[in-house]
């Protein structure tokens, strides 16, 4: 009976692992390179930075209504709070259609003077400022390359929660597919003892490099 357990415990563990591995190529494959890409930034970082610049107006009614939209502006008393007195969601959307700007909104600052309106996604930001008296706008886009882009991607930076899910399920599966083939290594007799000699050599010696090479 314990070596038919054995026996369908190594299928499992040896289905497991092959499958997970497959399913899971690209993620370990991107993660390992983009690994290579921040530790050595020097090495790739060889396109420059794209910057635009450009000028717009918009509808003053959406930089002085009360209540943060248009329609809660008739019959409201004047609000305190200068971020309360921009209807913010067009705002928003009128810059985006007009000049397609990547990433999400990372900031929207009011003051009683100017807006400054802030996105950020991987490899790219945007800054706007708004004059709320005219309605006029400057708007400055900075695209920084591919190679930040996969950064960024990595690091989890600007990219929103499905992104951050993403990052947490490779995590889950290449946590998976290390613990099935040390199951599987336990389950092989003859490679059992020498594979775990290389895995504690292994330990020894990323636990030896941290203990005297980082300060």
């Amino acid at each position: 009976m314990t070596r038919r357990l054995n026996i369908r415990l190594a299928k499992l563990m040896r289905w497991l692992h092959i499958y997970l591995s497959m399913f899971s190529l690209a993620v370990v494959l991107f993660f390992s390179v983009t690994g290579i890409t921040l530790n050595h930034p020097n090495w790739f970082f060889t396109e420059a930075e794209r910057r635009e610049q450009a000028e717009g107006d918009i509808d003053v009614k959406w930089l002085r209504v009360q209540g943060g939209s248009p329609a809660a502006s008739a019959g409201a008393a004047q609000d305190v709070d200068p971020s309360r007195q921009v209807a913010k969601l067009e705002v928003v959307e009128h810059l985006r259609n007009t000049h397609r700007i990547r990433g999400k909104l990372a900031e929207f600052r009011v003051d009683d003077r100017e807006c400054l309106v802030t996105f950020k996604g991987p490899g790219c930001a945007a800054d706007v400022f708004i004059d709320r008296e005219s309605g006029h706008y400057s708007l400055t886009q900075t695209e920084y390359g591919f190679i930040a882009i996969i950064n960024d991607l990595h690091k989890g930076r600007d990219t929103g929660p499905i992104w951050s899910a993403v990052i947490d399920l490779s995590a889950v599966l290449m946590t998976i597919v290390s613990l099935t083939g040390l199951v599987l290594l336990f389950c092989l007799k003859l490679r059992r003892v020498s594979g775990l000699v290389v895995v504690l050599i292994g330990t020894i010696v990323v636990v030896s490099i941290y203990r005297m090479c980082v300060p």
